[in-house]
């Protein structure tokens, strides 16, 4: 009976511990003063137009690189099993052509 009731107790310690490792903490920080309004510095918000424009060249900078790939051989839909040798081929020879 009384390696039982170690055993109850060992498990509660050890789910108390588990449920206290879990908790995450929140620690305030304090920048010495009180209700401090934000700083001005914080960067703007992008606005819709902004974002879109920056999509847009993200969007062309990807299929340039696309392009170039495939312009030194590389297939991006064909079903190869070397594809990674392959496209790291790709890479080089096209980094040696623009070079």
């Amino acid at each position: 009976m009384k390696s039982f009731a170690i055993k109850r107790i060992m498990l509660g310690v050890s789910v108390v511990a588990m449920m206290a490792g879990s908790i995450s903490l929140a620690v305030a920080q304090d920048n010495g003063t009180p209700n401090a309004a934000p700083s001005s510095t914080t960067p703007a918000k992008p606005t819709k137009a902004e974002r879109k424009a920056a999509h847009k060249e993200a969007r062309a900078k990807k299929n340039a690189e696309l392009k170039k790939l495939e312009d030194a051989g590389y297939q991006p839909a064909a079903n190869d099993p070397s594809y990674p040798n392959k496209l790291q081929q790709a890479e080089k020879k096209a980094a040696g052509a623009s070079q």
